[in-house]
């Protein structure tokens, strides 16, 4: 028998929590610390670990289930997810106004952010979320309810006991998917093109934990049925979304005339780039149900709104041939190689093509003309190939069946999408790469040692693997190509005073599969030496927060292979010394996120980002509202205006050395 006070407490808990869950992941506003909230987790995990039979689906502690899914069953929807017809210019909206005036008057409408993300159905039962589904063909989509529930502005449990069906989007905020890009691109594994498809890897990912990891977030915004709730147009709908504490974008507006429409959509088109998340264009809604069922649907969209689409800067080129470069992990990565053209300022001769999953979807081919657009304003990207150009002589784009650098057999494996990778252990393509990161800031941080030199060390075969930087002397450099006297003796005083490191910076340098910066610093905090390290066991690694088991076998597996065991030992032969430096008891910065603008007086922009994580605080690059505190020096960018706006406490260098005594560091 369960107390009656332990029921009141593990309710009141879950309240609580899920109130927190709302003030922070919805309207980015907390009202308790992070430690505050920790604790209130804490003591309902405790009391769920002692009395199971309190546990249901819609506690807090449930976010993250079972560790692995098999896979994802086929659902219909109760009725289709059309697309929108869409256009780019005011013409079209007026016209669009028309014919609505045609069919059923004088209207209103509401603008609303069409956010690039993955549309998704939420279904609810008497208030608790029960299955969320992906678009699919619309007809039909995949049940990923068990990674929805990992997203925190999605609601486990509604105000209302009620049965309701909702749908939105979800994204990856801008900030985290330049940093998982980053992090990708660090590890030597393709990068996503976009955020979207970003997003919809990661909801078809098995492991739920890792969902966890990937920051995804919602807007929702449709309610299916909404008259049953006494709802009778799309502005009360959205209100009605916000009191059932589902995340609404909160730059909808309602129109009285499509001259208000069109000066929405010229607003935005201007101001998007200010956003945490990409948008596409603006989705334009007649605001009365009733003259919606009126004017119905086609067969593939409704009559009663329209995407009205940005104006992207497009501009047609030619592929003259694609590049496959080779990551440090062997992953090949496309690249498509153009007839130069200026785009939005620049000279744009080369892009990514990510994958070869989206040259298939794209069906991009050597001697296609392309358009070519920035994706979110930054990226050069290809959008579209211009098929009614070809001629009969384009060549498809095939994974290379030997890799482009050893010849050695390519191998194919499979994930988030297909990726080829080199098999050869050897390869001079994976060495260069992995020596790059070794010898990078964020690693052994050895000065002038850049790609080219790199490059010119393995060719002449004076370096064959990380550990041989070590080993280097004036009579190997001094026959490299262009590498004088004076640069010698300065490249060997760096090699030196890179052999006293520190741990998390030699984790970094080794290239482990999966182990970016975070997760170095991580296991830096619990293990004190290398050697430690390499001792650890899977269990062991997995009980660290944010390393699941994929990771946890990457790192046991890299130091099981002679050859680590090899560079390990040559490297302790060599003298390189790696402590772990981060205490646990310095963690007076732990919950606090730190951006910086402008020039400081004792710091660079990287020893204070390492600096303020060996507190155990939290460094970013991109203001958000969830930043603590912009440290304002010399000459301020626009992240100061932005701080500002988003009521983030700005403090000079000498307020962040003053907090940082008080606290006791």
């Amino acid at each position: 028998m369960v107390p009656e006070k332990i029921r009141e407490e593990v309710q009141k808990l879950r309240d609580e929590i899920e109130y927190h869950n709302y003030r922070y992941y919805v309207l980015s506003s907390p009202v308790i610390s992070d430690e505050e909230y920790d604790k209130l987790m804490k003591r309902l995990i405790e009391l769920e670990e002692k009395y199971p039979e309190l546990k249901t689906p819609d506690s807090p502690t449930q976010r993250v289930g079972e560790s692995h899914v098999e896979g994802f069953e086929t659902v219909e929807h109760v009725e289709p997810m059309l697309s929108l017809d869409n256009t780019y210019n005011e013409m079209d909206i007026r016209n669009f106004h028309e014919r609505v005036k045609k069919g059923v008057g004088q209207v209103s409408y509401v603008a609303e952010l069409k956010i690039d993300g993955v549309s998704i159905a939420l279904r609810y039962k008497d208030g608790m979320l029960v299955q969320a589904i992906t678009r699919g063909d619309g007809l039909r989509g995949d049940d990923v309810t068990v990674n929805v529930k990992t997203i925190r502005s999605v609601p486990l449990k509604l105000t209302e006991p009620i049965d309701l069906e909702v749908r939105g989007e979800i994204f990856m905020p801008v900030s985290f998917f330049e940093q998982f890009n980053a992090q990708r691109e660090e590890e030597g594994l393709p990068t996503f093109a976009n955020p979207r498809n970003a997003t919809a890897g990661t909801l078809h990912l098995l492991d739920p934990v890792v969902v966890s990891q990937r920051k995804l977030d919602s807007f929702i915004y449709y309610i299916v049925k909404p008259q049953q709730y006494g709802l009778k147009t799309q502005w009360e709908a959205l209100k009605f979304l916000e009191n059932m504490r589902f995340k609404v974008n909160p730059h909808s507006k309602l129109c009285e005339s499509v001259d208000e429409v069109i000066a929405y959509w010229k607003e935005w088109t201007q101001k998007r780039k200010e956003l945490e998340y990409w948008i596409d264009g603006v989705v334009v809604k007649v605001n009365d149900f009733e003259k919606q069922n009126e004017l119905g649907m086609t067969a593939k969209s409704p009559r009663w709104a329209i995407a009205f689409k940005f104006p992207a800067q497009q501009v047609r080129t030619k592929v003259l041939n694609v590049a496959y470069q080779v990551g440090r992990t062997g992953v090949i990565t496309p690249v498509a190689e153009f007839e130069p053209v200026e785009l939005e300022g620049t000279i744009i001769k080369r892009a990514s093509l990510h994958n070869f999953d989206y040259v298939a979807e794209k069906d991009i081919r050597i001697g296609d003309y392309v358009l070519i657009e920035k994706a979110g304003g930054i990226i050069p990207q290809v959008s579209y190939v211009v098929t009614e150009l070809r001629d009969g002589d384009e060549v498809p784009i095939e994974p290379p069946e030997k890799c482009p650098v050893c010849g050695r057999p390519v191998g194919k494996q499979s994930g988030e999408y297909v990726a080829y990778e080199c098999q050869n252990p050897f390869c001079q393509a994976k060495l260069k790469r992995q020596l790059e990161v070794f010898v990078s800031r964020q690693a052994l941080n050895i000065q002038g040692v850049g790609p080219k030199l790199i490059s010119k060390l393995v060719d002449a075969g004076f370096v064959k693997d990380i550990a041989d930087i070590f080993y280097l002397n004036v009579f190997m450099l001094s026959q490299i190509n262009g590498v004088g006297p004076k640069m010698i003796s300065n490249l060997l005083s760096e090699i030196e005073n890179a052999k006293n490191t520190s741990l998390d910076r030699l984790i970094i340098g080794l290239g482990i599969h999966g182990v970016g910066e975070k997760t170095a610093k991580v296991l830096a905090k619990k293990y004190t030496t290398i050697d430690e390290l390499s001792s650890a066991r899977i269990d062991d690694l997995m009980q660290i927060e944010g390393i699941g088991e994929e990771v946890a076998n990457s790192i046991v597996s890299y130091f099981n292979s002679d050859k680590a065991r090899e560079i390990i030992e040559k490297l302790k032969q060599a003298g390189v010394k790696a402590e772990s430096t981060v205490k646990e008891e310095k963690n007076v910065l732990s919950g606090l996120t730190f951006c910086v603008t402008g020039t400081l007086k004792h710091f660079s922009r990287e020893e204070i980002k390492n600096y303020i994580e060996s507190l155990g605080g939290h460094f970013t690059d991109n203001l958000t509202k969830k930043t603590n505190y912009l440290i304002v020096g010399d000459n301020p960018g626009s992240k100061l205006d932005k701080a500002i706006k988003f009521g983030v406490t700005t403090i000079n260098e000498e307020e962040f050395l003053r907090m940082i005594k008080e606290k006791g560091a």
